[in-house]
């Protein structure tokens, strides 16, 4: 029988050697020794195991990086990307026992929930590890992500139980995934709203990215400014969204709501009402640089919108606004009265440098030889870069117009117009950068077989960024050059030259 041994120091103490031990030797430990695939695995400490494998089982980018997720740029990670990951650990944690171990700590440090059994099986596995009183999981989980169906939403007693054995939480998302009745009389009382949150903000919480949704009638922070008083200290990204309107007045509910200091706080994503951006507005935010915003009732217009930006908007460097352009310029059209004068955004954001927007954009009908990337920002002195969401559904549903002539790119004629009135220098003078936001259109530009009609499309736009000196770049943030589209068959249509 051979087995695994360090040998005796050598002048490359790093090389492994494999001695044979006498047969006498041999027979008399047979007794003792049982062959398991473990031992023809080479002998190294567990601390080197544990590196070896985290390497192989490591996610690009690191989905526990707090600092890749602070700008809105980044792309997030997609649930494709997390089944595969997740794939590799279960086969390496398969190997042996040894490694099953040391893989229980990569196994659990990212949960992505998209259904409500995995949240059942997760809960029901850590309460047998506390009922037979082995070691719990929940004390790797580090990450808890939560985006499901609306059919399949998670009960808030799973989710409850798993906070109550995830205490080294890092990131918690929760995007409309928890299933809450709304008759008060048949709620568990440790799943109210206030008991829901409130199990974040333990005295240890190391919370650094919180995405939070509201399920209650009540305004927002009723329920989230204590939470946030107690994590405040470590929390740079956090996002608020709500599923309902409150009927409180925003004037009324500000006067009385406390005050919120979150002094490291750098990202802030609202989906909100009118009232709860009133609320924001009061709050103690030095370090904000990110913003992004969707008004779930075109709160635009109301008061709330102007006293938070009129607050926070000088320490902005990067703003996305997510609501449809033609949506919100529908909202000012049945305001009665309608506004007198537009949203002054360039004049709260002096030193905006990053801009994001949707490509649905519709044309100006008080303008129809400017078409602005948002109806609330128009134009700005000192933005260097927008980029642009959506791209692929813009294209999708124009060509959907002419699906049978593949090589006319006559249905992106708007889109085109649309992203040249970017350059226009009197808008944006500054302006050096565009970015198509979308991972689906890259590939619809450059896969396998592209239409013509897409290539065509955009050697126009780069034709045109190249005239006004602006980069174009993908979704990585990798330029788009002429080489780039010849190369996946723009010389089939004989060059650029005649297609711009």
């Amino acid at each position: 029988m051979t087995i695994l041994e360090l040998p005796a120091p050598q002048p490359d103490p790093a090389v492994l050697t494999i001695q044979r031990l006498p047969h006498s030797i041999c027979n008399s430990s047979r007794t003792q020794l049982i062959h398991s695939p473990a031992l023809d695995l080479p002998y190294l400490p567990n601390e080197i195991w544990l590196m070896i494998l985290r390497e192989a089982t490591t996610m690009n980018p690191d989905p526990l990086d707090i600092s890749l997720g602070l700008s809105f740029l980044e792309t997030p990670c997609e649930v494709a990307e997390y089944h595969a990951a997740m794939k590799i650990k279960r086969d390496l944690s398969l190997v042996s026992k040894a490694w099953n171990k040391y893989l229980q700590e990569y196994l659990y440090e990212f949960v992505w929930i998209s259904r409500a059994s995995q949240a059942k099986t997760l809960a029901l596995t850590l309460l047998t590890q506390f009922i037979e009183g082995k070691p719990s999981s929940g004390h790797y989980i580090r990450r808890l992500h939560m985006e499901t169906p609306v059919l399949m939403r998670c009960a808030t007693d799973d989710i409850r139980t798993i906070l109550d054995y995830a205490p080294h939480l890092v990131i918690y998302s929760d995007h409309h995934s928890v299933r809450c009745t709304r008759y008060s009389e048949f709620i568990d009382v440790r799943c109210s709203p206030e008991q829901m949150v409130s199990v974040l903000a333990s005295s240890n919480s190391k919370l650094r990215r919180l995405s939070l949704t509201n399920y209650s009638d009540d305004p927002f922070p009723k329920h989230v400014s204590p939470l946030l008083r107690r994590t405040a200290a470590n929390l740079e990204y956090l996002e608020l969204s709500s599923s309902s309107i409150p009927l409180v007045s925003g004037h009324l509910f500000a006067s009385k709501s406390p005050i919120v200091s979150l002094p490291v706080l750098q990202s802030l994503k609202l989906t909100l009402d009118n009232t709860t951006f009133a609320v924001l507005a009061a709050w103690d935010m030095p370090n904000l640089r990110n913003v992004s915003v969707v008004s779930s009732d075109f709160g635009y217009a109301g008061p709330g919108f102007a006293y938070f930006f009129a607050a926070h908007g000088k320490k902005l460097h990067q703003l996305e606004l997510g609501h449809s352009s033609s949506l919100v310029v529908e909202h000012y059209l049945s305001l009665r009265p309608r506004p007198v004068q537009q949203i002054p955004l360039a004049e709260w954001c002096p030193n905006l440098k990053e801009f994001i927007c949707s490509a649905d954009a519709e044309w100006n009908w008080q303008n129809p030889d400017w078409i602005a990337p948002h109806v609330l920002l128009p134009g700005h002195k000192h933005l260097e870069f927008i980029g642009i969401r959506d791209i692929d559904k813009r294209l999708m549903d124009d060509a959907s117009a002419f699906p049978a002539d593949v090589e006319d790119d006559a249905p992106f004629f708007p889109l085109a117009e649309q992203i040249s009135s970017l350059l226009f220098n009197n808008a944006f003078p500054s302006l050096r950068y565009i970015r198509d936001l979308s991972r689906a259109s890259h590939s619809m530009r450059g896969g396998q077989r592209p239409e013509t009609r897409i290539l065509k499309f955009w050697a126009k736009i780069l034709a045109r960024c190249g005239e006004r000196q602006v980069w174009l770049e993908d979704f990585r943030g990798v330029n788009i050059t002429l080489r780039d589209l010849k190369r996946v068959g723009l010389d089939r249509v004989r060059g650029a030259g005649s297609l711009v």
